[in-house]
């Protein structure tokens, strides 16, 4: 098993015939995620940062992963520190880089020596590509469902998408569940919920964020970041589908495409989630500034259900948007 700490051209490690893990579905999927952000506060890591970090660490240090994929340009700021400390006990750190600037040049060159360093051709490069994207075309088929027939809830939406990044570890495996689901998903009626809504940003530590909206009468038809996962655009090179991948670079190339998918998808509001001490908190005076649509910005802190604040404040928000339509 080979970790990394977010979405990185997974084709190579396809192509090398390593398993992959995204060490973000790991934490959040463990029985107790908590325990894994106090084993990383026992062992040092401060109370003011991001508890994806301190997740995992616990992850990697808990399932005694020996190599990861340290993304240090283009995700969090603090990814660079927590390769440090992974390195002292031990663990093989290999860094990736997405160019703030989105250069052809650059990216083609981490693609390479990313490809270099698990001894993968060219050619088996594209082949794992290809098998990849067989699978991504079937999640996009699940989005598809989930926003123009209506026949997907928003957190199987985001469960199916997010675990795109690694395909959990196991091709096929993943290929037959996502069969079942798209032909289970096909006969249901389609569902009637008052609001639609788009969801923004990291993918939640929140646990039942989803369930506790469709509960409110809102359904998530737009998960923004967890769709980028999927690589949801035909490109003709992995440099060219790594470079449309939005996700790592600047806040305006996200813009764009959330403004295109909140056009297409009639979505009546938008949930903008930002993690505690991330400094993608900073984009949201951004964000506001720039959609047309009402925008409520949420915070989480660390792994559980929604808190009374935050419920209150969704409760809020709904109602004025149930308020806004004709």
């Amino acid at each position: 098993m080979i970790g990394f700490t977010t979405t990185i051209p997974l084709e190579i490690l396809v192509a090398a015939g390593r398993r992959p893990a995204d060490l973000n579905n790991l934490f959040i999927t463990a029985p107790d995620p908590q325990s894994l952000i106090e084993e990383a506060e026992v062992a040092g890591f401060p109370r003011n940062i991001c508890g994806w970090i301190k997740g995992l660490y616990g992850t990697v240090i808990r399932h005694g992963i020996s190599e990861v994929i340290a993304v240090t340009e283009g995700d969090c700021s603090n990814t660079q520190a927590l390769m440090e400390v992974l390195t002292l006990h031990g663990v093989k750190t290999i860094p990736f880089a997405y160019p703030y600037d989105r250069s052809h040049e650059s990216l083609a060159l981490e693609i390479h020596k990313l490809a270099r360093h698990f001894g993968v051709s060219r050619d088996q490069i594209e082949e794992a590509r290809d098998r990849l994207d067989r699978l991504r075309r079937k999640i996009h088929e699940i989005d598809r469902l989930s926003w123009q027939e209506n026949r997907v809830s928003g957190e199987e939406n985001h469960l199916f998408q997010v675990c795109t990044s690694d395909m959990k570890g196991d091709l096929a495996g993943f290929e037959d569940e996502i069969d079942a689901f798209l032909a289970q998903a096909r006969q249901r009626a389609p569902l009637a919920e008052t609001l639609r809504l788009a969801y923004i940003g990291v993918p939640p530590i929140i646990t039942d964020l989803y369930a506790r909206l469709e509960e409110m009468e809102a359904r998530v038809v737009f998960n923004e970041t967890q769709r980028q996962f999927s690589m949801p655009y035909p490109c003709a090179d992995i440099e060219e589908q790594y470079r449309r991948y939005t996700y790592p670079y600047d806040i305006f190339t996200r813009l764009d495409d959330i403004e295109e998918q909140i056009a297409l998808r009639r979505i009546d509001g938008v949930i903008h989630y930002v993690q505690s001490f991330c400094f993608r908190q900073i984009e949201d005076l951004i964000v506001r500034k720039r959609l047309k649509l009402p925008v409520l910005t949420l915070e989480g802190d660390r792994p559980g259900p929604l808190d009374a604040r935050s419920r209150i404040r969704i409760e809020g928000f709904l109602e004025m948007l149930k308020a806004r339509k004709p």
